[in-house]
């Protein structure tokens, strides 16, 4: 087993002492003003990395966060451990009962509210893909893929905090909402897993083909029988072992678990976490003080570290391209709202309330900045098209609980 050295232990542990105050701090100043915590930790990321901290002292930046070194290795371990951790507590998030109580309804909101977005997502990069900054023919299809898979996604945490916060969320729009975004995470992770194997760079020795089968094995498998496993053993575990170190423990080992799996079989490690999250806390021995718990420790510890690092990673002056980030959010709003909208109107809602519902669809958040860093990871992306889905992602996120109690005033 490698060893840091002295020095490199004293620069490791500063440089998570200054991403954790920085997160913090940022986060209550942009709750302040009545805005997700997230969008505080990336500011704190932007000051520290080399869009503000980098250009006005490029040798502090440089000290602080040398790269390539052994303190970056470990802190893009932390960080990786971070992103696995937060598409779990996503997961947590889905309750599979509401979706099956919606019904046809929310099969309708959520197909239309994955297709529409999906198409113009997908239509655009591929007939014009040189503005995109991708080359003719150089993973010209898959790119597109990508791209309708990033305007179809959702931020379901984000969702139920705004529907929480004008108090309809469990009223029938409200849980119309939460089914159809659940089933669009689910779809849309699932969609994007299957882009990764494709890369050549992410694709393991199996072949797209036996990849994907397993891939749709693993989500069948853990929706039926390992949610049957887990509701017997989770009442063993709360009985027996100490409470609620045994669940956490054990919640998060299968975490890990399914995120080695499907990193094992060329597919993402994050559609493992997320997978058995669903799984986790679709349990009804997965007590509801158990999910905050797991909430608090990875929200307040692990979150920040990871919005943190995206400023560090680039310089979002310099790729800030103000035309392509203006398309794409309106790709982004076009989408949703549309399809969103289309499918609650067939649910039998009022035009204004399926509005209403197509902008509540709409938030994207830290979701989409997750899709985006793995797809930058990969080389899918480049950095430029990253700032433009960062910001799409908080704009989305900040606009539409807004937008929403505007169209429902009447």
């Amino acid at each position: 087993m490698g060893k840091l050295s002295h020095s490199d232990v004293v620069h490791l542990l500063v440089q998570l002492s200054i991403m954790l105050l920085m997160g913090r701090l940022l986060a209550e100043a942009a709750r302040k003003f009545k805005q997700p915590a997230v969008i505080g930790e990336i500011i704190a990321g932007l000051l520290l990395g080399p869009t503000v901290l980098g250009m006005i002292n490029p040798e502090w930046f440089h000290t602080l966060y040398p790269v390539p070194s052994s303190t970056a290795t470990v802190l893009t371990g932390f960080v990786q451990v971070a992103v696995i951790m937060l598409l779990f507590i996503a997961g947590l998030e889905v309750d599979l009962h509401i979706v099956w109580q919606q019904g046809r309804q929310a099969v309708a909101t959520s197909l239309l509210g994955l297709i529409i977005p999906f198409f113009l997502g997908f239509i655009f990069p591929y007939n014009f893909p040189e503005f995109f900054g991708i080359a003719e023919g150089q993973q010209r299809l898959i790119f597109a893929l990508f791209m309708g898979t990033a305007m179809a996604i959702t931020a379901l945490p984000v969702i139920v905090r705004i529907l929480m916060d004008i108090n309809i969320f469990k009223s029938r729009m409200g849980l119309l909402i939460v089914a159809s975004a659940m089933v669009d995470d689910v779809v849309g992770w699932l969609i994007f897993s299957v882009i990764l194997g494709m890369i050549g760079k992410h694709a393991g020795t199996m072949s797209i083909f036996y990849t994907t089968i397993l891939t749709v094995g693993f989500v069948v498998f853990m929706l039926t029988i390992g949610r049957g496993l887990l509701n017997r053993v989770l009442p063993w575990v709360n009985k027996k072992l100490a409470w609620p170190g045994g669940v956490l423990s054990i919640s998060l080992a299968l975490c890990f678990l399914g995120a080695a799996f499907t990193e094992y079989i060329g597919i993402h490690a994050v559609f493992g976490a997320f997978i058995v999250g669903v799984a986790v806390g679709d349990s009804e021995h997965f007590s509801e003080r158990a999910k905050e718990i797991v909430h608090q420790f990875i929200n307040n510890i692990f979150a920040p570290l990871f919005f943190v690092s995206i400023g560090l990673r680039v310089n979002f002056i310099t790729n800030f391209d103000p035309v392509l980030t203006a398309i794409i959010i309106v790709i982004a709003f076009a989408g949703k709202i549309i399809g969103s909208g289309l499918g609650t109107r067939l649910g039998g809602f009022t035009w204004r309330e399926s509005f209403a519902a197509g902008f509540g669809m709409n938030a994207r958040g830290a979701m989409e900045i997750i899709l985006g860093i793995v797809a930058l990871e990969n080389g899918l992306i480049n950095e430029k098209v990253f700032v433009s889905l960062v910001i799409m992602a908080l704009v989305t996120s900040m606009s539409s609980g807004p937008l929403m109690k505007w169209m429902l005033k009447k």
